[in-house]
């Protein structure tokens, strides 16, 4: 037997294994080892940089807690309420996680742009104009990081036992109160990894974002539009700015380790 390999793992299924392994760490690996170190204080202090990583801060977060209050409830009728179409609304739910994010963009300008399906009640009733503002990024952002946090929370929600639920409906509580004092606490760790996710996601997004909100410095662009549009003018800064972005991923995945990274 060789060392290193445990039994039982066929040298057909290891070799193509750490080629995978590989493909994935190798421009990670170069990221890191090509970055300009020795100018990196200065790359990152610069008032673009500030804008930019703030603007990502205060829009991912806000996307985080739009997720929250719509998306939580949203879970729950997934994972608890029977209704026909379930199977489809679940489907429609999931579908910008794998829709283009241009396309989404391109949907979200279609219904919320200034002549869109409902943007255009918005402009005409209340004068709110989504596209191309800070709230516009907040929209993107939610579009595509909410459903990492349905799917969280619904799984949970399936895993956890409704008798609780039932027990404090027998006790008096209503289906709201049963919800809020008993289900939320017992899922909480779910939700909480879903906000992780959705918060991760909303960071990273650029297609949607660009697509719907523009890239307007100190307005709409973010870390990740920052580092497309210092990618083809100031190819350190553009490596500066992965970087931070890749410590924010590392961060995440160290916060979720016990939830997914451990091995039984």
């Amino acid at each position: 037997m060789k060392h290193g390999v445990r039994p039982g793992v066929p040298i057909a299924l290891l070799l193509p294994a750490l080629l995978g392994l590989a493909f994935l760490l190798l421009p990670l690996v170069a990221l890191v080892v090509r970055a300009p170190w020795h100018s990196l204080p200065e790359q990152l202090t610069g008032d673009a940089v500030w804008q930019a990583l703030r603007l990502s801060l205060v829009c991912a977060t806000a996307a985080t807690a739009v997720s929250l209050v719509v998306g939580v409830p949203l879970a729950w009728l997934l994972a608890r309420a029977d209704f026909p179409g379930r199977g489809l609304v679940r489907a429609l739910v999931t579908l910008p996680l794998v829709l283009p994010p241009v396309v989404g963009g391109v949907a979200l300008l279609l219904a919320l742009g200034r002549n869109g399906v409902v943007g255009q009640w918005l402009d005409a009733w209340f004068g709110v104009t989504l596209p191309f503002t800070t709230a516009g990024v907040v929209v993107a952002e939610t579009f595509v990081a909410m459903p990492f946090l349905v799917i969280s929370v619904e799984g949970t929600l399936r895993a956890a036992d409704p008798r609780y639920e039932e027990a404090a409906a027998t006790l008096g509580a209503s289906r709201f109160t049963a919800f809020r004092r008993v289900t939320l606490p017992m899922v909480a760790p779910g939700v909480a990894a879903g906000a992780v996710l959705a918060w991760a996601r909303a960071l990273g997004e650029f297609g949607a974002t660009i697509t719907f909100a523009g890239n307007f410095p100190g307005r709409t662009q973010t870390m990740p539009l920052a580092v497309y549009l210092a990618l083809q003018s100031d190819p350190e800064a553009a490596i500066a700015l992965s970087l931070v972005l890749l410590a924010v991923s590392v961060a995440v995945l160290a916060g979720l380790r016990d939830r997914w990274m451990t091995t039984p």
